[in-house]
């Protein structure tokens, strides 16, 4: 009978895995059949890279179904841990936002950590940890452990990781320290967490053009893409200069980098941008068009600050595949989408979207435009800036230093013959005037302001000065929403629902406490995070005969509200009950959005 081998089974004459023997235990485990373990010797001829050549990789590379496990393929990741748990040591899936480059690159040496294929990824003054692909060879353990005089902690990760990262943490530190000394700086550089810089030059002043800031700046952006950052934030400071992403509304601290490099990099940005790199003490405003790794278009809206410290560069990402969705990836739920069709297939009248800065109201309006956009209808935006360029529609960028303003913007568009208009945002009477003009001669209108929940846009209406009269006959609905991060589909488990906590976010509507729900827990597909990706939440008011008749100059918000709630509007915080229920959130994180007091206390069933 076939008895599991014993680790020196494994080991090579050098102590460094052999493929032989690695397939035998792989099928010995029962992750691969004979004739498994035959086609990956046939394919492991020469020709290839020393880390595709390594076993582990030479495996994985066959893309053979998991024996074992019916339905998980054999990836690399699998492989990996099956070799951790065969050397009894913990398995690394490198985090490189976690890792202190500065730190762990004074440890040993580039050349000695190449030699030996082995990445310091902690450092502390008792212990360094080492990360390793071959965990059968420990002759370096030994010795790093005599001349560093402090304990060696082992961890086994992906060989194509580790050699990876040993290229771009000891290249990012060398390149950062040149850059730093080239500016005659004597502190040494700062830098936290570089994964996404290779190879960023090796001399000279540090300038927006210079072959290094050329390559941090290119890196970034794949970076960004990678994370599904949705926000990328340089900001300056009086020792080192911060970047950071927003990823899933959360913000991320990624790395830091020595005031003169963030300076060239800022300078990069904006040369892209088509800004003035010369002038640093007004706002700015621009745009980049590029291509992730896939090959994807993306865009970037980019907006500067002065700060005291220098200049502060925000760019928003605006991936196609991200902002055009159709109306389930959204989030509605069936009777939203339904009501949601009912107010914008309509020909003529006013839909608003409302919600804070960076609540999906973009991507609301993208995808309803793309839904509606059809070759016998003419669609046309006027936009602050344009957020995503898209061929099915017409597009009007605003600019103020021309007077071309939003109500300039949507008087030149009814002259285009248009069946549907798109607002960027309605911000002042004359705006609001051109919005309603247009849908009283027959036209759709969509856009956005900025309150807190739907009833309110009726009173901003009013309150920017537009007739009730007007707004009885053309708005047809107002849709408030929010974002809400989603529970990470391959780690969540179920959970119980504390009655309490459920009771606070249903108060005065009986819905029950759901059966079942889910809960965070985190794995290396969400970073730990428990939650992967957001959805919207949404409160839809259709604007009935019943809630026109009682809108006039002296409106009761709260009786207006009240009216609606009884017509069938479902507040946000009840849609957000339902994501829960239907184990996409949880109730912390909807109260993390929809604070207590905040959601509709002026309004009750």
């Amino acid at each position: 009978m076939a008895v599991n081998p014993q680790p020196g089974a494994l080991l090579g004459r050098r102590g460094r895995l052999e493929l032989d023997e690695v397939l035998a235990s792989l099928v010995v485990d029962g992750y691969l059949t004979g004739e498994d373990a035959k086609r990956v010797r046939m394919s492991s001829r020469s020709g290839k890279s020393a880390i595709e050549l390594h076993p582990l990789v030479l495996v994985a590379n066959s893309k053979l179904e998991n024996r074992r496990e019916v339905g998980r393929p054999l990836s690399l990741e699998t492989l990996v841990e099956w070799l951790a748990g065969k050397a009894n040591l913990p398995y690394l899936k490198i985090d490189p936002m976690k890792v202190n480059v500065a730190q762990v690159t004074q440890v040993v040496s580039s050349a000695y950590a190449q030699r030996h294929r082995i990445l310091p990824v902690a450092a502390s003054s008792v212990e360094v940890t080492f990360a390793t692909a071959e965990p059968f060879d420990m002759g370096w353990a030994n010795d790093l452990g005599h001349m560093l005089r402090r304990d060696i902690r082992r961890v086994v990760s992906s060989p194509i990781d580790i050699n990876r990262y040993l290229l771009e943490f000891y290249g990012v530190q060398r390149s950062i320290q040149l850059a730093q000394d080239a500016k005659g700086g004597s502190e040494p550089s700062k830098i936290i967490n570089f994964e996404q810089l290779v190879e960023l030059g090796k001399a000279g002043e540090v300038g927006a053009d210079d072959r290094h800031v050329v390559h941090i700046v290119d890196w970034l952006l794949q970076y960004a893409f990678e994370q599904r950052a949705s926000d990328i934030h340089l900001e300056p400071r009086r020792d080192a200069g911060q970047m950071r992403f927003r990823i899933d509304g959360v913000m991320q601290k990624v790395f830091e980098l020595p005031p003169p490099v963030m300076t060239a990099v800022t300078a990069r940005v904006k040369i892209l941008s088509r800004m003035d790199v010369a002038e640093k003490r007004r706002p700015q405003d621009g745009r980049i068009k590029t291509r992730s790794a896939g090959g994807r278009e993306v865009e970037l809206r980019i907006s500067t600050m002065p700060t005291a410290f220098g200049e502060k560069v925000v760019m928003r990402i605006f991936d196609p595949d991200l902002v055009m969705k159709d109306f389930a990836q959204l989030g509605f739920s069936a009777d939203e989408d339904r009501l949601w069709r009912s107010m914008v297939e309509r020909p003529h009248g006013i839909v608003l979207v409302t919600g804070p800065t960076g609540s999906g109201k973009t991507t609301t309006l993208y995808s309803t435009l793309k839904h509606l956009a059809r070759p016998e209808l003419n669609v046309c935006t006027v936009e602050d800036p344009i957020e995503m360029v898209s061929p099915e529609l017409n597009q009007m960028q605003v600019q103020p230093g021309i007077e071309l303003d939003f109500a300039a913007g949507v008087r030149t568009l009814l002259r285009q013959d248009p069946d549907i208009i798109m607002i960027g945002e309605i911000r002042d009477l004359e705006t609001a005037q051109m919005a309603v003009q247009a849908s009283l001669t027959g036209h759709l209108v969509l856009s956005t302001l900025h309150t807190n929940d739907s009833p309110s846009a009726v009173t901003r209406l009013l309150d920017l000065g537009v007739p009730h009269y007007l707004i009885q006959s053309t708005l047809t609905g107002v849709v408030a929403q929010r974002l809400v991060r989603t529970l990470c589909p391959h780690c969540k488990t179920v959970g119980t629902q504390d009655p309490d906590a459920w009771a606070v976010l249903t108060h005065g509507w009986d819905v029950p406490v759901p059966e079942h729900v889910f809960e965070p827990v985190g794995c290396l597909e969400c970073r730990k995070t428990g939650f992967l990706g957001r959805t919207g939440v949404y409160e839809m008011m259709p604007v009935s005969a019943r809630l026109r008749s009682i809108i006039s100059s002296e409106l009761d918000l709260g009786k207006f509200g009240d009216a609606a709630l009884r017509e069938g509007m479902k507040p946000l915080r009840i849609s957000a009950a339902m994501q829960v229920a239907a184990g996409l959130t949880t109730v912390r994180e909807v109260l993390n959005v929809l604070p207590p007091t905040d959601i509709d206390d002026s309004i009750q069933p």
